[in-house]
């Protein structure tokens, strides 16, 4: 039983869904809502949405490898990635596919099992390999006709944990999540 409505989904997409065995998230634009704030001192300051973090954890608990790709290099992205748990961290990628047959080598995670979501044409390289391509709403016009789905939300704003959702329900595994959050209730 699945507690997300399957039946809005393309059968294809869930196929591919299933298969994913990584998720490897860009960082500006998809993970955050793309913009650069800095205070007075030129700190750079990032927002981060609570539900996409919950999500990825959520992802990460059911045994899904989880990393980050970017094109800039920030201390706040390694301390969320940290915080986060998430182990594959590379920062300052103008070649992202580069970065990204790295990953392979290291995980030995075929292209075919990962979804990789990004929202620009740096991303395209990396989108154009993978078993299933993800951009977010407010995407790049040109990524959003080249990948397998897009979000309804936009970047920073929950389009990560759709991504989450979406790779949980196909692999039947959003009941069994709840339930476990559910179960901390009553311990």
């Amino acid at each position: 039983m699945s507690v997300i409505d399957k039946s809005g989904f393309d059968p294809l997409l869930l196929e591919r869904a299933a298969a994913v065995r990584m998720l490897v998230l860009d960082v500006d634009g998809v993970l955050t809502d793309g913009n650069l704030y800095f205070d007075n001192s030129g700190n750079e300051m990032k927002a981060f949405s609570t539900r996409d973090g919950l999500g990825l954890r959520l992802l990460q608990s059911q045994g899904t490898e989880l990393a980050l790709i970017t094109g800039r290099k920030s201390e706040i992205v390694a301390w969320r990635a940290q915080q986060l748990g998430i182990k594959h961290l590379y920062q300052g990628c103008t070649d992202k596919l580069r970065a990204f047959t790295e990953l392979l080598d290291k995980t030995g995670i075929p292209e075919q099992a990962v979804c990789y979501a990004g929202d620009d044409w740096i991303d395209l390289p990396v989108l154009e390999r993978v078993g299933l391509a993800v951009t977010v709403a407010d995407a790049d016009q040109l990524v959003r006709r080249r990948v397998h789905w897009v979000t309804s939300r936009g970047g920073g704003k929950g389009a990560v944990r759709e991504i989450c959702n979406l790779i949980l329900v196909a692999r039947g595994l959003d009941q069994k999540v709840l339930n476990e959050i559910l179960a901390q209730n009553t311990a």
